[in-house]
């Protein structure tokens, strides 16, 4: 090999060449086009440029490489004829460390597999301290298990203690344990966080504003449709994987119920296990909320599969089709479909309207663009009329001098009408039983004169 290309300083770390390795008899659900075309979107989301792409099919895995000889050629090949050379392979698939440093050896460029490039993303996108712990601890439980492949030291070892000495300790050996040791310092320090977190799921819990989580496919457009509900500025890229911390914002309803809108992080098939668990403190957000949006690119190709794999995350996450949760699927982004593909869409949507269950596995549907507001208003009123479906009416006499029993049912309730007296006002609301709870337990001097399902009780 030429010795500039043993030269890191020749390498050209801002290109990267993406393999996608289609195996046989692979049952996924999307084609070995549409995955390549997936991790060559990942390696661009952290600016690298893809100057070459390829599927190569497998027969059976090669337990050295991975691939087979002849393509490790062909592609080490393909890198020595660029000038300036690229530094980087990116494999779409699952490398062992032994096939992870041979490969590194025979490219004589740097490799990353897909759970490694996925990390890499999130290790840039990550903004909150929690979110740098959940990836920084992602990052060293899968270090842990390449030690063998980052050290070419492995024989050096320390001297012993003692008279006698003895072989002492292994580099990996002190490198593990130092890794381990960090491993538990930010699994306490999340565990922190977990509990932080459950206390304040606690307080919005005795609150009355219910919580509504965004969940869907990295780069379904959840954060521009957080943004146009609630007139925020997250930041919203087409490009995946551009939200990765948590944000949650108010929002006020037609009814006047407020809502706190979550915006989480994107799911994607073959999500590493690493991250999944690392994130699951701020993943578990999504099955303490009271209504759950499933936000879907109805333009994308591979729409179905990326609602399966979404699906798959939070049966492992603990929501599935039995759960009390209710869900809407947003079909997003109609604006990019043909004139005849938004009608039949939209027909369906309001076709299944009366008879879907509201699970994961069989949501109500909404069609909305997030760019354009076409069906965002639509799908408000569909959030409004789920969140306050328990609503009960009730007349509530109250002294003229108690304005915080006044201000609380305008806040917390949808009051239907206003009769002022001199005794005071009554008024006809419309509150959740949680919310009467509350009132009842804050104001218990107001007198009920009356309740009912449905219907106006003040002319």
């Amino acid at each position: 090999m030429d010795a500039e290309h043993k030269d890191p300083r020749a390498a050209d770390m801002g290109a990267a060449f993406v393999i996608h390795v289609e195996f046989a008899r692979d049952d996924r659900r999307r084609t070995p086009a549409a995955r390549l075309e997936e991790a060559c979107g990942l390696a661009e989301a952290i600016d690298l440029r893809v100057v070459h792409r390829e599927v190569t099919a497998l027969s059976a895995p090669r337990p050295a490489t991975l691939i087979g000889s002849g393509k490790v050629e062909a592609i080490k090949a393909a890198l020595d004829a660029r000038d300036p050379r690229p530094g980087l392979v990116i494999v779409d698939a699952a490398l062992s460390p032994i096939q992870h440093r041979n490969l590194e050896k025979a490219w004589d460029a740097k490799v990353l597999d897909r759970t490694a490039l996925i990390l890499e993303i999130f290790g840039a996108r990550a903004r909150t301290a929690e979110g740098r712990l959940q990836v920084d601890l992602a990052h060293l439980t899968y270090q842990k298990s390449r030690l063998v492949r980052s050290w070419t030291h492995l024989e050096r070892q320390r001297g012993g203690r003692g008279f006698l000495g003895g072989p002492g300790e292994r580099q990996i050996e002190s490198d593990r344990r130092a890794i381990e040791n960090e491993i538990d310092r930010l699994k306490a320090r999340l565990e922190e966080v977990r509990r932080t977190r459950n206390l304040q799921r606690a307080k919005r819990r005795k609150a009355p504003h219910p919580v509504v989580a965004l969940v869907g496919y990295t780069n379904a457009g959840k954060s521009t449709l957080f943004n146009r509900l609630t007139k925020a500025d997250v930041v919203a890229r087409d490009q995946l994987f551009a939200t990765l911390d948590p944000t949650m914002r108010a929002v006020d309803l037609g009814s006047g119920q407020r809502i706190i809108l979550s915006d989480t992080v994107g799911f994607i098939s073959d999500l590493p296990t690493q991250l999944v668990a690392a994130f699951r403190a701020t993943l578990e957000e999504v099955l303490e909320a009271d209504l759950v949006l499933h936000v879907r690119d109805a333009a994308h190709e591979d729409s179905d599969s990326q609602c399966e794999d979404v699906i798959d995350v939070l049966a492992e996450l603990g929501l599935t089709g039995e759960a009390d949760t209710p869900v809407i699927e947003v079909m997003n982004k109609i604006d990019l479909l043909t004139p005849k593909d938004r009608q039949s869409l939209l027909a369906l949507t309001k076709a299944g309207g009366g008879l879907a269950a509201m699970t994961v596995d069989d949501p109500l549907r909404a069609g909305v663009s997030a760019t354009t507001g076409e069906g965002v208003e639509d799908l408000l009123v569909l959030i409004d009329r789920i969140l306050t479906a328990d609503r009960k009416r009730y007349v509530i006499r109250l002294p003229a001098a108690d304005g915080a029993a006044r201000a609380f049912l305008h806040e917390h309730g949808d009051v239907a009408a206003l009769a002022e007296s001199e005794e005071g006002a009554l008024i006809d609301v419309r509150l959740s039983e949680k919310a009467f709870g509350q009132f009842r337990k804050l104001h218990p001097s107001a007198v009920i004169e009356a309740s009912h399902e449905r219907g106006r009780l003040i002319a």
